[in-house]
């Protein structure tokens, strides 16, 4: 009787080479640049935190007008103003145009509680081709 060597033979391990070599080319390049859709969700995250900070500054605008805190919201007149009300600032990443979506303060909109689309780019400018847009509302002092 003839008694099997323990180990794997030249071709299954060739095999299992093949395979991961295979799995390696399909999968490797999915996750080589990914770092486009982490700053495509970093600018919509970033959209959000500015379209939650203005909401909040009008909605302080709105219990200050009818005298129930004598908290005074932060005046909103451009889409500009919406990044100093989050806390420190928008970051030096990002770039947020006064001048993007409809000023809040022109076309007879200049009202409290005007809505206006604002738009916040990746980068240092209005060049970049990742951004995302959010809802500001005018607030006036």
């Amino acid at each position: 009787m003839r008694t099997r060597s323990a180990g794997f033979t030249l071709i299954e391990l060739m095999s299992v080479i093949v395979i991961l070599g295979v799995l390696a080319a399909t999968a490797v390049p999915r996750f080589v640049d990914l770092s486009g859709a982490a700053k495509e969700a970093a600018v919509e995250g970033i959209a959000g935190a500015l379209a939650s900070a203005a909401s909040l500054n009008h909605a302080q605008n709105i219990a200050n007008d009818a005298g129930l805190t004598s908290v005074a919201p932060i005046a909103v007149d451009t889409c500009d103003d919406v990044g100093g009300l989050l806390d420190g600032g928008l970051d030096s990443d990002y770039f947020l145009p006064a001048t993007t979506g409809t000023d809040i303060d022109s076309d007879n909109i200049g009202t409290e509680g005007a809505a206006s689309t604002c738009t916040v780019y990746f980068g240092s400018d209005a060049t970049g081709s990742i951004s995302a847009t959010f809802v500001a509302y005018g607030v006036a002092n």
